[in-house]
């Protein structure tokens, strides 16, 4: 089934130069057996701006000064699909390991934690959550950016409102302590949303990302997944580039590096598995 009720037909010339400028300028990869995804995803813009064919809409973002509607692209094509306490492993190695080795050999030094790709923020809002329940706020000055190359993402995600689906791994009692019922859903209090600072970014983009990859701790879960290997090697040297030494790179659990960079080396802290910059 379409995921609008008027879904263009999209020819397979037209999806390969498509597909390919998608791949150059924002990083996301469609193979052949997904055209009719890009295609679905799509067709709402190419329709509300009047065009008849992709390949029109092609012509636009290629050779127009057409900044608003990448942006348009990326919020169509980016996957918001992530939930709080996903993946909790490298996140309490983060609050139990590398936090306090951290502030001991950098008394009174500002942490700065980086959540890219983030969607709509549950993942960085759980970090705080985490920081927050082992007391570190009180303890150093924390700095975490939640970043995301869809604006309609981020938007959601400075909202800080949230649906039932978000809370699949969430104990109830966190839900109680962090969040506010609302007519609409869940509010994250206030004194946990604003610990994190948003902001649109994508990490394939050097210019967006240099100033966030300035940390020791990177947090880029589930979204290698969207990418080719390319694009992959594009980001992976980006981080490698602006993150210090030490530093420490967290991937999804189904993602992979090894096959990409030997850049970082895959190390087990505190019982879970990240990369590595450099050599404790």
């Amino acid at each position: 089934m379409p995921l609008y009720s008027e879904t263009l037909s999209l020819p397979t010339g037209a999806f390969t130069i498509l597909r390919d400028l998608i791949h150059e300028r924002i990083g996301l990869y469609y193979e052949e057996s997904q055209r009719d995804l890009l295609a679905d995803k799509l067709s709402p813009r190419v329709i509300a701006l009047g065009f008849g064919s992709f390949l029109d809409y092609y012509y636009l973002l290629k050779y127009d000064a057409a900044t608003d509607e990448w942006q348009a692209v990326m919020n169509a094509l980016s996957v918001q699909e992530t939930f709080f306490w996903r993946e909790p492993d490298q996140i309490r190695a983060l609050v139990d390991v590398l936090i306090p080795q951290f502030v001991a050999k950098n008394p009174g030094r500002a942490i700065r934690i980086w959540s890219a790709a983030c969607a709509t923020g549950e993942e960085p809002l759980t970090i705080a959550m985490a920081l927050q329940e082992a007391g570190w706020f009180a303890r150093a000055p924390i700095s975490i950016v939640g970043s995301d190359a869809s604006p309609a993402a981020i938007e959601k995600a400075q909202r800080g409102l949230y649906r039932e689906r978000s809370f699949r791994s969430l104990a109830p009692e966190l839900r109680e302590r962090y969040f506010k019922a609302v007519s609409t859903g869940w509010q994250i209090v206030p004194e946990i949303h604003a610990r994190v600072r948003w902001k649109v970014a994508n990490v394939t983009h050097e210019d967006d990302i240099q100033d966030l990859g300035a940390t020791p701790f990177i947090f880029c879960r589930n979204a290698f997944i969207y990418f080719s290997e390319q694009s992959i090697r594009k980001t992976v040297d980006l981080f490698w580039k602006y993150q210090p030494t030490i530093g420490y790179l967290c991937v999804g659990a189904s993602e992979s590096l090894l096959r990409i960079t030997t850049k970082y080396e895959l190390r087990e802290i505190g019982g879970a598995f990240m990369y590595v910059k450099g050599l404790d």
